[in-house]
């Protein structure tokens, strides 16, 4: 399937078709409730007016889809989802409707019993979603994957082979590869490779070819036939290099093969007054928000840490922010409070014995950050961004990873691109890993990308995906 560029950010076809189906599906099925209305026992019935018919059914589409995609029904994973999980994750999604829509529909019709509607719409809608996925996955078949010739032979080559043969929801299929000048001996498999004899554009004219990939991490020395690719790409067949190919495919920005012209003279980067001042007002909204709806579980859980181990229940750490300036980062204490007595900062890993019983709970659930919601509203963090580390690991960060003071041309987040795409990290190469989904959002950072990782944050909550 394609993908497509939305408002900065990479969206495959199949994603965007789903979305439009589901929508449609709930639209429908939020006209048939109006018009089941009337059927329902009762002599207190309120009139729907038909205009006001219509807003109600977007209204109610636009729910239903929050809730799809707050239980990761969207999420842009490497495999597909599959049925089970689709199923599980559906009923929860529907089961919340359901409720919601009995309370609205009991409001509106006085009090009587709406409940055999309400769940003939959600098994209409449960089938909905399998069909429209089943229907996607079809058409996929049917269609075929792009085909993509890859120019180079070496480990780059091989390595984005590797990829694109794992990245199943943006599947395409490698024709072979054409080998450069420059290059030494073959990684890829020699029957697999092009003649040199063939230029590019006639292996793009023979082998059907949709896509281009220069896997080639040296393009200086005249190695890369340039004047074909140029004008393959004149032709309508896109041509992308490893950077290109990595942002839109992973969602990520390889800093392995990065060179500062790229990050020149690429698109995005941009933090102009209208973004600032959009971000600044998104922030102050949700961070509000959230605090009024999480006071209850703010205060439970200060008790239950007071109540479980001896210590201050919010713990204050000096963290590197905006323009690598420090502040203090507030969390819930989830460590014993002797857990650096020696004052050496440490990684913190995934089960780390140094954790309390209420620590360990907070962390997964990632109610620890809670208390940075003020450090939002102070202008020290952003709802969105990456995550802020502390000053000795920044040192040593900048040191053995590329470009990682680009992090901090933006505010730090509560939640991030990485935390919602990576598994916990606690070590300088999950650091690494970390840093290139950061630079992707620092690329392409939008207020739409924003709304997409605090849905998917609420996602990687539920069912424990990604990272703390």
């Amino acid at each position: 399937m394609r993908v497509f560029r939305v408002f900065h950010h990479h969206v495959a076809l199949s994603t965007l078709l789903e979305l439009i189906a589901d929508s449609l599906l709930c639209f429908l099925a939020a006209l048939f409730i109006a018009s089941m209305i009337h059927w329902v026992p009762g002599d207190h019935v309120k009139v729907v007016a038909q205009a006001d018919m219509f807003w109600l059914a977007a209204g109610f589409a636009l729910a239903m889809l929050l809730l799809y995609s707050f239980v990761g029904l969207y999420r842009q994973g490497a495999e597909p989802m599959g049925a089970g999980s689709i199923v599980r994750r559906g009923l929860l999604a529907l089961f919340i409707g359901a409720c919601l829509t009995y309370l609205l529909i009991d409001s509106v019709t006085g009090g009587a019993s709406p409940g055999y509607v309400v769940a003939l719409v959600m098994a209409y809608l449960l089938v909905g979603l399998i069909v429209v996925r089943l229907a996607v996955f079809m058409m996929q078949r049917l269609i075929g994957a792009p085909r993509v010739l890859i120019v180079g032979t070496g480990p780059e080559a091989q390595s984005v082979a590797a990829d694109l043969a794992a990245l199943r929801r943006i599947e395409r299929r490698v024709v072979g590869f054409y080998p450069t000048s420059t290059e030494g001996a073959a990684a890829v498999p020699a029957n697999k490779v092009f003649a040199r004899g063939l230029s590019i554009e006639e292996v793009v004219a023979q082998n059907d070819v949709d896509e281009i990939i220069v896997a080639v991490r040296e393009q200086r020395g005249g190695g890369i036939p340039v004047d074909q690719l140029l004008a393959c790409r004149i032709r309508g067949t896109p041509v992308l290099d490893l950077a290109g190919f990595y942002e839109r495919a992973k969602a990520e920005v390889p800093i392995d093969s990065l060179k500062a012209s790229w990050l020149i003279y690429s698109q995005g980067f941009v933090q102009g007054p209208a973004r600032t001042v959009a971000k600044r007002v998104f922030d102050i909204v949700t961070s509000l928000l959230l605090l009024v709806v999480s006071a209850p579980i703010m205060l439970l859980t200060a008790l239950l840490i007071r109540l479980d181990s001896p210590g201050p229940i919010i713990y204050r750490q000096e963290r590197v922010g905006l323009g690598g300036r420090s502040f203090m980062c507030l969390k819930f204490r989830s460590m014993r409070s002797d857990a650096e007595k020696d004052g050496v900062a440490r990684w913190a890993t995934q089960n780390d014995s140094r954790i309390t019983r209420v620590g360990a709970f907070i962390r997964k659930t990632r109610i620890d950050e809670l208390p940075q919601l003020l450090s939002v509203l102070r202008g020290e963090m952003s709802m969105v961004g990456p995550r802020p580390e502390r000053p000795s690991f920044v040192q040593e960060l900048k040191e053995q990873i590329p470009f990682y003071d680009l992090r901090h041309s933006v505010k730090p987040g509560v939640t991030g691109w990485a935390q919602i795409r990576y598994r916990y990290g606690a070590s300088v190469d999950d650091a690494r890993k970390k840093h290139q989904y950061d630079l992707y959002y620092v690329k392409n950072n939008s207020l739409f990308l924003d709304l997409l990782v605090l849905i998917e944050t609420v996602s990687v909550v539920l069912f424990r995906e990604g990272a703390h």
